[in-house]
């Protein structure tokens, strides 16, 4: 795997050695089983796969080379880089400006932008319409293009289905920018739809077998199909790719229920002509990310904190995992954390800071900590200094390093 020269900023002393020690103990990555910090009274469980994958670092390190490439130019990041407010509010320090926000609204005209300017695509990548744009205005954009390598593979992907005369079914949320991205490229070659959730994928599911009439097709997808789809005859060829940061677990409970769909109506000797096998697009870190948070769920811990910013999805999935056992804080750094014992919570469904509570000092404690794809391990360790600042353990951090240095 490549190793990404990004700033020190975004390093860490704790979880670099966690990681480190981790790596010599288990160099090809297969026990997902996590790193125990034991303090004594205080365990803090760290599980195997968590942080900044290597879309986020190439993503990262592709902006700051940019910054460092052309002094005095003007620099724009078409919108955030990633999800993660420290790392935006970084670049924006450094002088770069962002063209949208993260739903796609306009901040900046296009007409302001000259054709020596630079222009950052982010890790999410861009619609066709925009690469369009940044043509018509004579803005070269591929130098510094850090489309994740994921994702264009699930474009790739799509592209392969649609020459093979597949309807592309996304799973993903039709606001986030990458969904936006993936429906775009799949669009120009092939009918295309968006489905959420299974909710969405059983109404899809009603329509395919007849259940439900095709006049009321567009007041459930109104805005998540391509133009001039026909749910009567693009809906009997189908193939699933995902936003590379929903839960895996769905995007192949969704794509195994349309398969049985059209096992119901085709028959299993047909299912070829049908449906497509795509699995192969689902992210490996997204996997290894997930399947190191559902190993926690075999331990009995008194709490859980998820680190990240509160627009990004592969995060929000690590709450959705955790929040089943644990009571489970959403936070976005150490400062989430008050000296009277309350947490600053994200709650991901009312969509507010809600103020929680956890006694750090009712010990023994066992704490889960994880952050999501795009949160750096600076502030996964300002979060374990914080914790440790907040309940006083009998030893200390080195001490606890030690021993897992000895487990």
């Amino acid at each position: 795997m490549k190793t990404f020269v990004i700033p020190e900023f975004y390093r860490s002393p704790i979880i670099s050695e966690v990681k480190k020690i981790r790596k010599e103990s288990d160099p090809r990555k297969k026990d997902f089983s996590p790193s125990v910090l034991d303090f004594g009274d205080l365990q803090l469980f760290i599980p195997r796969h968590f942080g900044f994958c290597y879309g986020v670092e190439n993503a990262i390190e592709k902006s700051y080379r940019a910054l460092d490439e052309n002094p005095g130019k003007r620099i724009f990041l078409l919108s955030q880089m990633i999800h993660n407010p420290a790392v935006n509010e970084d670049l924006l320090s450094h002088g770069i400006r962002f063209l949208q926000d993260t739903n796609g609204k306009q901040l900046i005209p296009w007409e302001e932008l000259a054709p020596e300017d630079i222009v950052i695509i982010p890790a999410f990548g861009t619609t066709l319409e925009i690469k369009d744009k940044l043509n018509d205005l004579g803005i070269e954009h591929q130098t510094y293009n850090t489309t994740c390598p994921f994702v264009e593979k699930v474009w790739n992907r799509s592209e392969k289905l649609g020459s093979e005369n597949y309807t592309v079914i996304i799973h993903g949320k039709a606001s986030h920018e990458e969904t936006r991205a993936t429906f775009s490229h799949s669009a120009s070659s092939s009918p295309s739809l968006i489905v959420k959730d299974m909710k969405e994928t059983e109404l899809l599911k009603k329509f395919i077998l007849g259940e439900l009439p095709l006049e009321e097709f567009d007041s459930y997808f109104s805005g998540k199909y391509s133009e001039d789809f026909d749910p009567g005859k693009h809906l009997d060829k189908i193939g699933v790719v995902n936003q590379t940061t929903m839960l895996a677990t769905e995007t192949q409970a969704i794509a195994d229920f349309l398969k049985q769909t059209m096992i119901d109506k085709f028959g299993n000797g047909q299912l070829a002509d049908h449906f497509a096998d795509t699995r192969d697009t689902l992210c490996y870190a997204t996997n290894d990310n997930q399947s190191a948070t559902l190993e926690l769920l075999n331990y009995s811990l008194d709490a859980a904190f998820v680190i990240g910013g509160h627009n990004s999805s592969n995060t929000t999935h690590l709450v959705e995992i955790l929040e089943e056992k644990f009571k489970t804080f959403f936070i976005r750094d150490a400062n989430s954390l008050n000296d009277d014992y309350s947490v600053d919570s994200f709650d991901i469904y009312s969509k507010e800071i809600q103020k929680s509570r956890l006694d750090f000092s009712n010990k023994p404690l066992k704490i889960a900590v994880t952050a999501g794809a795009s949160c750096p391990d600076s502030i996964v360790d300002r979060v374990i200094q914080r914790i440790i600042e907040l309940t006083r353990p009998e030893k200390s951090l080195q001490e606890a390093l030690q021993i897992l240095k000895q487990q």
